[in-house]
């Protein structure tokens, strides 16, 4: 059963925009912290960004400025909005869940930035 359905993913060149998002059922969307996480090749995954339900969102350094996470919670739906992307962005980015008692991930959307 998928949780978590992302999309939005692709390739662009570098200084290029993407926007993901992750639509998550009600119960899943209102009792998380919603967030993206991304992995590349030989490389672990890592927090790019991630906001909680009311509050202010957390970024990593390599994306602030660049990326911005948002919820809209009418369609149960957490957005990463990617700007001026660069090869390094390159990567699996994996839509989280974060519940009181468990992680829920997404399947992960591949995000390739390159000429």
């Amino acid at each position: 059963q998928v949780q978590l359905m992302e999309s939005g993913g692709g390739l662009v060149q570098p200084g290029g925009s993407l926007r993901l998002s992750c639509a998550a059922s009600r119960t899943i969307f209102w009792g998380s912290t919603m967030g993206w996480y991304r992995q590349a090749p030989g490389k672990q995954r890592e927090l790019v960004a991630r906001k909680p339900l009311y509050g202010s969102p957390i970024y990593a350094d390599f994306v602030k400025g660049r990326f911005t996470i948002s919820r809209d919670n009418a369609k149960n739906t957490v957005f990463l909005q990617m700007n001026n992307l660069r090869s390094e962005d390159t990567a699996v980015y994996y839509c989280n869940a974060a519940l009181s008692d468990n992680d829920l991930w997404g399947q992960g959307t591949q995000v390739t930035v390159s000429s």
